[in-house]
């Protein structure tokens, strides 16, 4: 009996002490790492709460659409609660534009998907990429790598393993100008004809030549012309290099104007667009003021890599 007085007696004074107005300001105060903060500031922390319900962008999973084939995902946008906390906490004020945000990965990524030619960037990524395609014009690319050089873009350029074999020095200038160095074949075939073996020593002795040129392993491979069959991709995905095609094309092999050139992209030109060129007279003259003009359409220009990850632009958030 005297055992169950005690352990009312206890239970009555832990009653006390959690109603006390003291411990009732802890408790009903919210931890920010190693800071908890009490009544008087719950008006700013719900305030970040509420306005993050209508800021928030869910992340979008990669799939195979049935004309586009790969289309990589999109990572999604939510307001980092804490760190807007923490950022306002000293006016102790809400403002908008303190606000912090951060990514949320989605569930699948290009990577999880079957070996699959990837087109084009995610539609809701204004950012586009451009795809240089070079086993010849060597006179016009220093003239197109001072141009992106001026513009800090950088670019995908898919090199002919042969022609990095002729010309080792142009390929490590364009590998220390900053840019993505891709596949492109060793002596450009009809990937879509020639036999298993032959495909298999093109896009193998290529990704060698590449890397004994310029120390750096490829992750991308371009068929020439574009021809492929369902086998070349298997056989690239086996070597560790992802197929990519594109959406717009220069056609610079014509020789266009440049005016011609630039029309021809500005009209077709999208969010993700994979554009394609080569080093040509065309190309050269008209790549300033084309970047300018993607620019002027709020569209950042960045590597294949960049293009096809999930990462948002900031003018996407």
């Amino acid at each position: 009996m005297r055992k169950y007085a005690h352990f009312v007696i206890i239970c009555l004074l832990a009653l006390i002490i959690v109603n006390h107005p003291i411990i009732d300001q802890y408790a009903a105060g919210t931890e920010i790492g190693n800071e908890v903060f009490s009544k008087e500031n719950d008006e700013l922390y719900m305030e970040i709460i509420k306005s993050s319900e209508s800021l928030y962008i869910p992340p979008i999973d990669a799939k195979v659409d049935r004309v586009w084939k790969a289309i990589p995902g999109l990572n999604g946008v939510e307001v980092d609660i804490k760190a807007s906390y923490e950022k306002m906490k000293s006016d102790g004020k809400y403002k908008k534009e303190k606000l912090v945000f951060k990514q949320i990965a989605p569930k699948v990524n290009l990577s999880d998907l079957p070996p699959t030619p990837v087109y084009k960037g995610h539609p809701d990524k204004k950012m586009v990429s451009f795809l240089i395609n070079v086993a010849w014009g060597n006179e016009y690319l220093t003239d197109m790598l001072a141009t992106l050089k001026k513009h800090n873009v950088s670019a995908s350029f898919f090199l002919e393993g042969r022609w990095v074999q002729n010309n080792p020095e142009l390929a490590k200038m364009i590998e220390e100008a900053g840019h993505e160095i891709g596949n492109h074949s060793y002596t450009h075939p009809d990937m879509k004809t020639i036999s298993t073996p032959k495909a298999r020593e093109e896009i193998r002795r290529t990704n060698e030549v590449i890397k004994a040129t310029t120390n750096k392993s490829v992750r991308w491979f371009a068929p020439p012309s574009g021809s492929y069959r369902d086998e070349i991709v298997q056989i690239a995905a086996e070597e560790k290099l992802g197929t990519v095609m594109w959406t717009v094309d220069t056609v610079d092999w014509q020789k266009p104007t440049p005016d011609q050139l630039i029309q021809r992209v500005i009209s077709k030109v999208h969010n993700g667009a994979m554009i394609l060129m080569h080093p040509t007279d065309s190309t050269a003259k008209s790549l300033d003021q084309l970047i300018q003009m993607l620019k002027q359409k709020d569209l950042q220009m960045n590597t294949v890599t960049e293009l096809l990850s999930a990462e948002r632009t900031i003018e996407t958030r």
